[in-house]
C-alpha cells in the first residue's frame, strides 16, 4: 500500500480520519481517540492526515488551540469549511472531508462515528479501503432521536453496515446489536487508557475552594443520557458536607444546562466548572473523594478509564457498556433509579472505609487491562487485513 517509501524502502501506509470536531481537542471522547490513534501511527511511521472541522471550540473561542493546519505531534492536519449551525456542522464536515479523503492520495479512510459513515460510499467508489468506529449507536442519544439528524445517523449506520471493509465497535452490547440487526460481524477494539501523574489540589483550591477528598466528581460532556439531572436530584438527598462537582461542557444542550443549574441553584455544594482541560482537569481527577458516572447510555466512557487510571473509587450505572469496563471494581447503581444513585451516594459518603477499599488496585487494573498501545496495534492489523 502506498507510494512514498520508508526508511525501510517498503511503503507507506497513508491514512485519513474524519468524523471528530478537531484536533488537538477534549471536546469529546471520539477527539481524544483520533488524536491518541493518529499520534501513535505516526510515531510508526504512517502517514496520517486528520480533517479537522472549522469553527470554534464547542466550550468556546477561549479553548481554540490556533492550530488548524500543518503538524501536530506527527499528524498532518487539514480543516475543510462547515456550516456553523446546529445540526448542519456534522454533516457538512463529513461531506466535504468524506470528498477530500476519496480523491486524495490515502489508502485507508477511517469514519469515526455512525453519521459520517453516510458518506462512506465515496472514497470506496474510489478504491479506498475503509474502516468504521462506531462510538455508540448515536441515533438513540435525545438530541438525535427525531428529525434529520436522526435519520441522517440511521443512513450512516446503514452505510457503514454496507460498504465499510471493517466496523470496530466498543462494547459488547452493540457488537451484538449488529449481529442482531444487520447479521453483519464486528471487531470488538476498546479504547486505552494511560496511566496518569497525579497533582496535588492547587488550582481547583483557587478556584473553587476545594482542598482535596472533599467532593464526588462527575466530568463528562452535560448532555441528557448521562443521568446529571437524576444525579442532583439524588444528591439533593444526601446528608454530607462533601461537593458535588459537575465538569464538562455542553455539546449543543446549552438549554439542559441553564436548567440543570436552576434545579441546584438552592444548595450551595454544588459546583459547575464548565469544560476543563490540562491540569485544572488532572486536579479534579487526582484528588476526589469519589467519581461517578450514572449514564443511561454509553459508548465506551473514557472518562470513566480515566477516573480509574487515577485510581479513584467510582459509582457507575449498571448498564453493560460500564459494567464491561469496570468488572468488580466499583460501585454500581440502578440505571435511571434517583433513589438507587441517592442510596449509594449516602453510603459511600457514610463509609470512607469502603471508599478506600474502592480506590486500591483500580489503577492497576484499569491500566493493564486497557492500553492505547494495544488498540493501535489491533487497528493497523484490519487497515492491514490481517486480523
Amino acid at each position: 500500500m502506498g507510494g512514498a517509501k520508508s526508511g525501510t524502502g517498503r511503503p507507506v501506509m497513508r491514512i485519513a480520519m474524519l468524523g471528530h470536531k478537531r484536533i488537538p481537542s477534549r471536546e469529546g471522547g471520539i477527539e481524544i481517540v483520533v488524536e491518541e490513534l493518529a499520534w501513535r501511527m505516526a510515531e510508526l511511521g504512517y502517514d496520517v492526515t486528520c480533517y479537522n472541522r472549522r469553527g470554534h471550540h464547542v466550550a468556546g473561542s477561549s479553548f481554540d488551540t490556533g492550530i488548524t493546519r500543518g503538524r501536530y505531534r506527527g499528524i498532518r492536519l487539514k480543516t475543510v469549511a462547515t456550516l456553523d449551525v446546529r445540526g448542519a456542522a456534522a454533516f457538512t464536515s463529513s461531506v466535504l472531508a468524506a470528498l477530500c479523503a476519496a480523491f486524495g492520495p490515502y489508502d485507508i479512510v477511517h469514519f469515526h462515528a455512525e453519521g459520517p459513515c453516510a458518506m462512506m460510499w465515496l472514497p470506496r467508489l474510489t478504491g479506498k479501503r475503509c474502516i468504521a468506529t462506531i462510538h455508540g449507536l448515536d441515533w438513540s442519544r435525545s438530541k438525535w432521536n427525531s428529525g434529520f439528524g436522526a435519520m441522517y445517523i440511521k443512513l450512516g449506520e446503514r452505510c457503514a453496515v454496507r460498504f465499510a471493509d471493517e466496523i470496530i465497535v466498543l462494547s459488547d452490547n452493540v457488537r451484538q446489536y449488529f449481529l442482531r440487526e444487520y447479521g453483519r460481524r464486528t471487531e470488538m477494539i476498546p479504547n486505552g487508557v494511560s496511566r496518569p501523574e497525579k497533582l496535588p489540589a492547587n488550582e481547583i483550591t483557587a478556584l473553587y475552594g476545594l482542598l482535596g477528598n472533599d467532593y464526588i466528581l462527575f466530568l463528562g460532556r452535560i448532555v441528557p443520557e448521562k443521568g446529571v439531572r437524576l444525579l442532583l436530584e439524588a444528591f439533593g438527598g444526601v446528608k454530607t458536607s462533601k461537593k458535588l462537582v459537575i465538569a464538562g461542557g455542553a455539546s449543543d444542550t446549552e438549554e439542559f444546562v441553564r436548567e440543570l443549574k436552576q434545579l441546584a441553584e438552592t444548595d450551595s455544594r454544588v459546583i459547575f466548572t464548565g469544560f476543563v482541560q490540562g491540569s485544572l482537569l488532572a486536579e479534579l481527577y487526582s484528588n476526589a473523594y469519589l467519581y461517578t458516572l450514572p449514564s443511561e447510555l454509553e459508548g465506551m466512557p473514557l472518562s470513566l478509564l480515566e477516573a480509574m487510571s487515577y485510581g479513584n473509587c467510582c459509582l457507575v450505572s449498571d448498564i453493560s457498556e460500564c459494567t464491561e469496563v469496570v468488572e468488580d471494581h466499583a460501585a454500581v447503581c440502578r440505571k435511571g433509579s434517583r433513589e438507587s444513585i441517592r442510596e449509594r451516594l449516602q453510603y459511600l459518603c457514610d463509609h470512607p472505609e469502603a471508599v478506600e477499599a474502592g480506590r486500591k488496585g483500580t489503577a492497576d487494573f484499569i491500566c493493564q487491562k486497557y492500553s492505547w498501545d494495544k488498540t493501535v496495534d489491533q487497528t493497523l492489523a484490519l487497515y492491514e487485513g490481517t486480523k
